[in-house]
C-alpha cells in the first residue's frame, strides 16, 4: 500500500510540473473556457414541449416538469416559476420520480422522450439524486435511449422499477420492465419480449406494491416511415412483484394492438383504465376495468381520445375519485363519468402529453403541452400559461447585421419567429414577432431589404414578408405539369445569395432558383438524391393508426450552401446521403458521397457549410441516428469533394447536426451535437466541450454573427443561446497556452450613453433574457491559477495616472473581467440623510486607456481604445464642456466632503473643549453645507449645499448632453455659494487653530480613507 501511495504521489507531481506546459491536446474545456459564457434569450412566450410531470407527494407547491429537449424543471411555488436543476447531463427527459419516502431528496431522471415523433431527441440513461436534485450520479441504462416510467415502492425505497421503451430507429436488447433491490445499484430485467418491443407505460398497485401493471409495445420508427404496432403488443399484470406476467386481455380487441396506456386509480386500484391501438377503429379507445384488470369494457370511441397514439397515450386519474379520468391528446379530455364521456380542456396549446392533479385540490391541475406548461384552478376549464419555462425547440436560426442585431428561427410546433439579440431591460416576451405558423423551420432575412423568408412543415407554406408594410405573400415553388410531383422534406431548405440579395434557393429534389424573392422559379439540377422509391411511400406510414403528416417525407435535399466566394459554387446535402456539388451554377453536378470513407451508406446529410477561405473547401456533417447509428460525423474537403477527411476526435459524444466555421481563424469549428456544444481550435484534432451555462441540449443550428464575433445557437429545448464575442478563441493555440499571461486584443468598445425608460412591469413571473454587456470586456488568458502572493489590476491613462481599481480573475485558462469606463463615485459629504446624487459615477472620455495586472512581482499592460457613437449628436467641443463640467462637479463634490470632514473634526474637538462659540457658528455653517435634519422619505429636509450639488453632477454625469444653460447657470449658483462657504469656514478655520492646534487627515488620506 505504502509503494503503491509513493508511486502515485510522484505520478501527482509529475503531472503538476508538466501542467504549466498546457496544450491543445492535453487541456480540457473548462480550464481553457474559463469565464467565457453562454446566455439564454429564450424565448418562452412559446415554450416547449412537455413529456413528463410530477408533483411532490406530501408539498403541492413542488413540482416537476421533465421535457422533450430542455431538461429537468423545478418549481417550488405551485407552478409561478421553474428553474433548471439537470443542466449538465442529457437534456430529453423521459420520466422524473421521487422517492415517496424520502421526496425531499432522493429523485430519479430516466432520459430519452417517449412521444416518439420524428424529431424526438435520444436519451442516455438512468440518473439519481439523493440531494435534491444538486448532484446526480447515473445507474447505467445508457443504450436505454428511452425510459417511460420510473417507480418506487412506497413500502421499500430500495426497489424501484424501471419501464425501458427502448430504441426507437433500431432493435436493442435494453428494453422492458426492470428491477432494483439495492435502490439503483444492481438491476434485474423482469419482462423482456424483443428487440422491437418496449415497456410504454409502467404503473403499481398504491395499495398492494406486489402488483405491477406493464404495457408493451412493438415500434419501429425509420427517416421514411412510421409502424406502431404488432403481435407483440400486450397489457401484463404482476401479482408477485415482476417476478411473473400474465396478459389480461379478457375484453380487448381482436389482433394486433399498438400503444397502450395503463391507469390505476389511486382512490380504488380496482379500477383501472387504458387507451387502446387496435387494428379495427371501431375498436380503438378508451377501456375500463372494475375488477383489477380480469375483465375490460369499451367505453368511448372518441376521436380526441384515439387520435395518434404514439404521440398521446397519458391517461391520469382524480388521486381522490375514480370516475374523474384525464386523457391526453390534441386539446386534452376530461370526463366526470368515469370515461363515459368526455369534453375538451380549457384553451391552451394543442398537443397535451401529460397531467397532474394537485394532492390536496382536485380542482389544482398542471398540464404539459408542446407549448409548455399550463395551470387550472377551476378543474381544467381555463388554463394559464407559465412563463418561464424557456424551452423552445429551435430547427434552424439566422442572424441579421442589425443593431442590436437579431435572431430568426422556426419552432416545433409554434411557429416562426424573430426577435432582438438584447433589448432594454432584457430580452421579453413581448420583444419577439411571429412570421409564421404550424411547425417553424428556416427563417432568413433578405441580405439588404426588410423582407423576411419563412417556412411552415413540408413547405406547405413558404412566406415573404415585407416587415415594413406588413404584407405576406406565399412563394414556394408549385407543380408545374402532371408528371411532375415534388418531394419536399418536412424540413425543407431554404438559402440566400450574398451575392444577388433577390436570389433565393429552396430544395425538392431538385434545386430551385429564384431571382426575384419567389416570384418566380427555375429548376437549376436533376433529381440529386438516391430517388429510392421504396422510401416514398409516406401514405402507408403508421402502422395500426395511418400518419402521414408529411414528417416521414425522404429522398429529399436537406441542405443547400452557395459559396460566399464563388456564387457559381452551390452545396447541397440530401436526407438520403448524397453530397452535390455544382461549380457552374447548377449546369453540372458531381456526387462526391463515394469520396467521403467511413461513413455508413445513405447517412442523412444535414448539414454543409461552404468555407469563407477557399471556395473549393466546404464541411459536411451527418446524422445517422434514424438508422439507430449515434456515431458523430464531419467532413472537410478542400477541393470540391474530391477527397473528404475525418474531423472528428474521440472527445465528441452525440450525433452531429450543424458545424459553423469562424470567418477570421479556419482553424476554429463550432459543432453543434445532440448533447451540446464542441469547439475545436486545431480544425478538427480535439475538441472540447463547452459548458459554461450551456446545458448539454441538442443544438440544431449555429450562426456567428460577423461584426460582433458572437456564436449563436439555435437548440430544440432551450431556446437561444448565445456566446458573445467568440474572438479570444481565435488566437488560442500551444504557444499561447505556454505563457504564464496573455491578453486577447480588446475591440474597440462604445461608450454606451443610452437610456430608455423600461420597467419590468408585467414580466415578474415571466422569463427575461440577458442582454450582452456594454462593458469593456479585458479577456486574458492565465497558464495556472494564481494563488499565492498579490495580484492587482488597475486601469490607468496612457500617463500612468490611476483611473480605476478592479478585481482581476485568478483562474486557470481564460478570465474576463468587465469595466464599465467610469471613474469610482465621487466621496460625498456625510449628512443625516444620504444624497442620491451621490451614487453616480462619472463616464471616462473616449480615448486610449491600459490595463496594468501585477502578478507578484510581474506586470503586464495592454491597451485598448474607448469611442463614442458616430451616430451621437455631440461636437467635440459639447464633448469637452461635457466632461469639463462634469468633472468639476466630482471634484467639487469631494471638496465639500472634505470641507464637512474638517467642520466635524473642529465641532468635536470644540465641543470638547467647552467652546459654545465656535460650536455654534460651526453648527450654523454645517446646516448649510448638508442635510442636519430629516429622512429621506415623508420627512425630507429643505436640499442644502450638497444635495444641489450632487443633484446637478448627477444630472450631468448620467446624460449623453453637454450642460444646458440653465445648467451652467445653476452651477455658477453652486459655485458661488460653495465658494463663499470655503471662505467662511477658512476664517473660522483660522481663528480656532490659533488658540486649539488639531491634527486633520489630507485632502489625499481623506480620500482613500472610508
Amino acid at each position: 500500500m505504502r509503494k503503491l501511495f509513493l508511486v502515485s504521489l510522484a505520478l501527482g507531481l509529475c503531472a503538476i510540473g508538466t501542467g504549466y506546459s498546457q496544450s491543445l491536446e492535453s487541456i480540457d474545456g473548462k480550464a481553457l473556457f474559463g469565464d467565457i459564457s453562454a446566455r439564454h434569450i429564450g424565448p418562452a412566450l412559446m415554450s416547449g414541449r412537455i413529456n413528463d410531470m410530477e408533483i411532490h407527494p406530501t408539498n403541492s407547491r413542488i413540482i416537476y416538469a421533465g421535457t422533450a429537449g430542455g431538461g429537468v424543471w423545478k418549481s417550488n411555488d405551485s407552478g409561478t416559476s421553474f428553474n433548471p436543476i439537470f443542466d449538465d447531463y442529457c437534456q430529453s427527459i423521459g420520466a422524473v420520480a421521487l422517492d415517496p419516502n424520502d421526496p425531499d431528496k432522493t429523485i430519479y431522471v430516466g432520459t430519452g422522450e417517449t412521444w416518439t415523433r420524428n424529431s424526438v431527441s435520444v436519451g442516455d440513461g438512468l440518473y439519481k439524486s439523493v440531494d435534491g436534485g444538486a448532484n446526480w450520479i447515473k445507474l447505467g441504462f445508457e443504450n436505454s435511449e428511452r425510459i417511460a416510467n420510473i417507480i418506487i415502492n412506497p413500502n421499500n425505497s430500495n426497489e424501484v422499477y424501471i419501464a425501458v421503451l427502448g430504441a426507437l430507429w433500431g432493435d436493442n436488447e435494453e428494453r422492458g420492465v426492470y428491477k432494483s433491490n439495492d435502490a439503483g445499484i444492481t438491476w434485474e430485467k423482469l419482462l423482456y419480449v424483443d428487440q422491437k418491443t418496449g415497456c410504454a407505460d409502467l404503473a403499481i398497485d398504491p395499495k398492494n406494491s406486489n402488483i405491477l401493471y406493464a404495457s408493451m409495445w412493438e415500434f419501429r420508427r425509420t427517416a421514411w416511415s412510421f409502424e406502431s404496432g404488432g403481435a407483440n403488443s400486450a397489457l401484463y399484470k404482476s401479482t408477485d412483484a415482476g417476478k411473473t406476467w400474465n396478459k389480461i386481455h379478457n375484453g380487448f380487441p381482436e389482433g394486433k394492438l399498438g400503444r397502450l396506456a395503463i391507469a390505476v386509480a389511486p382512490s380504488n386500484p380496482k379500477v383501472l383504465y387504458t387507451v387502446i391501438e387496435a387494428e379495427k377503429n371501431e375498436r380503438k379507445g378508451l377501456y375500463r376495468s372494475n375488477d383489477a384488470g380480469a375483465s375490460w369494457e369499451q367505453l368511448n370511441n372518441d376521436f380526441g381520445i384515439t387520435v395518434r397514439p404514439f404521440y398521446f397515450s397519458r391517461i391520469v386519474v382524480d388521486p381522490k375519485n375514480e370516475d374523474v379520468v384525464v386523457k391526453a391528446g390534441l386539446s386534452g379530455s376530461i370526463s366526470r363519468d368515469g370515461g363515459k364521456t368526455f369534453k375538451n380542456l380549457g384553451n391552451m396549446h394543442s398537443d397535451i402529453h401529460d397531467i397532474v392533479f394537485s394532492i390536496k385540490d382536485s380542482d389544482v391541475m398542471y398540464v404539459g403541452t408542446d407549448g409548455g406548461v399550463y395551470r387550472s384552478w377551476d378543474g381544467g376549464t381555463n388554463m394559464e400559461i407559465v412563463e418561464n419555462l424557456p424551452l423552445s425547440q429551435f430547427y434552424q436560426i439566422s442572424v441579421d447585421d442589425a443593431e442590436p442585431y437579431n435572431v430568426y428561427g422556426g419552432l416545433q410546433d409554434n411557429g416562426s419567429w424573430w426577435g432582438p439579440s438584447s433589448s432594454p431591460g432584457g430580452v421579453e416576451a413581448r420583444d419577439w414577432n411571429s412570421v409564421g405558423y404550424g411547425d417553424g423551420f428556416r427563417v432568413l432575412k433578405h441580405p439588404t431589404k426588410n423582407i423576411i423568408y419563412s417556412e411552415m412543415q413540408g413547405a406547405d407554406n413558404v412566406w415573404r414578408t415585407d416587415v415594413d408594410r406588413n404584407l405576406t405573400k406565399t412563394i414556394q415553388p408549385l407543380q408545374v405539369s402532371e408528371d411532375q410531383k415534388l418531394r419536399w422534406n418536412w424540413n425543407a431548405p431554404m438559402a440566400v445569395s450574398i451575392h444577388q440579395p433577390d436570389r433565393f434557393y429552396m430544395g425538392s429534389q431538385y434545386v430551385h432558383k429564384s431571382e426575384d424573392m419567389g416570384d418566380s422559379w427555375t429548376i437549376i439540377s436533376p433529381d440529386l438524391t438516391t430517388n429510392n422509391r421504396t422510401k416514398q411511400n409516406q401514405e402507408d406510414s403508421g402502422g395500426l393508426s395511418k400518419d402521414n403528416s408529411g414528417a416521414e417525407n425522404h429522398t429529399t435535399i436537406f441542405t443547400i450552401a452557395e459559396s460566399p466566394l464563388d456564387e457559381k459554387v452551390i452545396w447541397v446535402g440530401t436526407d438520403d446521403g448524397n453530397v452535390q456539388v455544382t461549380q457552374d451554377g447548377g449546369k453540372t453536378w458531381t456526387n462526391t458521397i463515394e469520396n467521403v470513407s467511413g461513413l455508413p451508406a445513405n447517412t442523412w446529410c444535414y448539414h454543409i457549410e461552404a468555407s469563407t477561405f477557399n471556395k473549393g473547401t466546404a464541411y459536411a456533417v451527418f446524422d445517422g441516428h434514424t438508422m439507430n447509428d449515434k456515431n458523430p460525423y464531419a467532413y472537410k474537403t478542400t477541393d470540391f469533394g474530391e477527397t473528404w477527411t475525418n474531423i472528428i476526435s474521440d472527445d465528441v459524444v452525440g450525433f452531429v447536426r450543424n458545424i459553423q466555421e469562424d470567418y477570421v481563424n479556419p482553424d476554429l469549428l463550432f459543432l453543434g451535437t445532440e448533447f451540446g456544444l464542441y469547439i475545436t481550435m486545431d480544425g478538427g484534432k480535439n475538441w472540447k466541450k463547452f459548458m459554461n451555462n450551456m446545458p448539454s441540449v441538442a443544438i440544431h443550428f449555429i450562426d456567428l454573427q460577423k461584426r460582433t464575433s458572437d456564436l449563436v445557437m439555435g437548440t430544440h429545448g432551450r431556446g437561444v443561446i448565445i456566446i458573445d464575442d467568440i474572438s479570444p478563441l481565435r488566437d488560442i493555440n500551444n504557444d499561447i497556452l505556454a505563457k504564464n499571461v496573455h491578453f486577447f486584443e480588446t475591440p474597440e468598445t462604445v461608450i454606451d450613453e443610452t437610456s430608455v425608460f423600461s420597467g419590468n412591469f408585467g414580466s415578474e413571473t415571466q422569463f427575461v433574457g440577458s442582454n450582452k454587456t456594454k462593458d469593456v470586456q479585458i479577456k486574458y488568458y492565465l497558464k495556472k491559477r494564481h494563488t499565492f502572493g498579490k495580484m492587482t489590476m488597475e486601469i490607468q491613462d496612457m500617463e500612468g495616472n490611476l483611473i480605476a481599481e478592479l478585481g482581476p480573475g485568478k483562474s486557470k485558462g481564460i478570465n474576463i473581467v468587465n469595466w464599465n469606463y467610469t471613474r469610482k463615485q465621487p466621496k460625498v459629504a456625510k449628512g443625516k440623510t444620504f444624497t442620491f446624487g451621490g451614487f453616480t459615477s462619472p463616464q471616462v472620455p473616449a480615448g486610449t486607456y491600459k490595463v496594468v495586472l501585477k502578478k507578484g512581482k510581474e506586470t503586464f499592460e495592454h491597451s485598448f481604445n474607448l469611442v463614442y457613437d458616430e451616430k451621437s449628436p455631440l461636437t467635440s467641443g459639447d464633448r469637452e464642456l461635457k466632461n469639463s463640467t462634469t468633472m468639476q462637479l466630482y471634484d467639487m463634490t469631494q471638496e465639500l466632503a472634505y470641507l464637512v470632514y474638517e467642520v466635524d473634526e473642529i465641532l468635536t474637538n470644540a465641543e470638547a473643549n467647552g467652546d459654545s462659540k465656535t460650536v455654534s457658528k460651526l453648527t450654523t455653517l454645517k446646516e448649510t453645507l448638508v442635510i442636519t435634519t430629516g429622512d429621506n422619505y415623508v420627512g425630507s429636509a429643505e436640499p442644502q449645499l450638497r444635495e444641489k450639488m450632487t443633484d446637478l453632477y448627477s444630472k450631468l454625469a448620467s446624460s449623453y448632453d453637454r450642460p444646458s444653460n440653465a445648467e451652467l447657470e445653476n452651477l455658477k449658483v453652486i459655485v458661488s455659494r460653495f465658494t463663499k462657504a470655503k471662505e467662511d469656514f477658512l476664517k473660522l478655520k483660522t481663528k480656532y487653530f490659533k488658540k486649539q492646534p488639531l491634527e486633520l487627515k489630507s485632502f489625499e488620506t481623506f480620500l482613500e480613507s472610508k
